[in-house]
C-alpha cells in the first residue's frame, strides 16, 4: 500500500485573478455606460434648452417685424423690409414658418431644428390679414406686404 500524503491546496492565485477580471468587468461596463449617457446629459440637453431658448427669441422677433409693418403697410401699394436672424443656433441649422394651417387670430410662427421646436404666436394680426412663408437663418431674409394680396 502507498503513503497517501495530502496537502492543502492553495487557491489564492486564481481567486485573486478572478476577483481582477470580474472586478475590471464591472468597472469596464459601468465606463462604457457612462460614456454613453455623458453626451445625452451632459452636451445635448444643454444644447437643446439653449437652441430653444434662442428659437423663442428669434420668433418673437420675426413676430415684431411682421407687426411693425403692418402697422405701416399702406392701403394701396407695397412695402418691404430686410432683416437678419442668425445663420445658426448651437452650431445646427433651422428653419422659420408661418402656420399656415392656421388662418385666423392664432396664427402662430414654428421655428424649428432638428427635434427642438418653438411657436410664437403673431400679436393678433392673423385676425385682419393672414401671414404666409418661411425662411431660413442663411443670408437675408425679407417680409412683404401687397395690398392687393399674394
Amino acid at each position: 500500500m502507498r503513503p497517501h500524503i495530502t496537502e492543502p491546496v492553495n487557491e489564492e492565485g486564481v481567486t485573486r485573478l478572478m476577483e481582477y477580471v470580474i472586478i475590471s468587468g464591472v468597472l469596464l461596463l459601468l465606463m462604457i455606460v457612462m460614456m454613453s449617457t455623458v453626451n445625452a446629459v451632459f452636451m445635448e440637453g444643454p444644447a437643446d434648452r439653449l437652441r430653444y431658448h434662442a428659437f423663442v427669441d428669434i420668433g418673437n422677433g420675426v413676430s415684431t417685424r411682421i407687426v411693425d409693418l403692418y402697422v405701416i403697410a399702406p392701403d394701396n401699394g407695397t412695402i418691404e423690409t430686410k432683416f437678419d436672424i442668425p445663420d445658426e443656433v448651437a452650431g445646427k441649422g433651422y428653419f422659420v414658418d408661418v402656420d399656415m394651417e392656421k388662418k385666423d387670430a392664432r396664427q402662430e410662427i414654428l421655428v424649428q431644428g432638428g427635434s427642438v421646436k418653438s411657436r410664437i404666436a403673431i400679436a393678433g394680426i392673423g385676425a385682419t390679414k393672414g401671414v404666409v412663408g418661411n425662411t431660413t437663418g442663411a443670408g437675408w431674409n425679407r417680409i412683404q406686404y401687397d395690398s392687393k394680396g399674394f
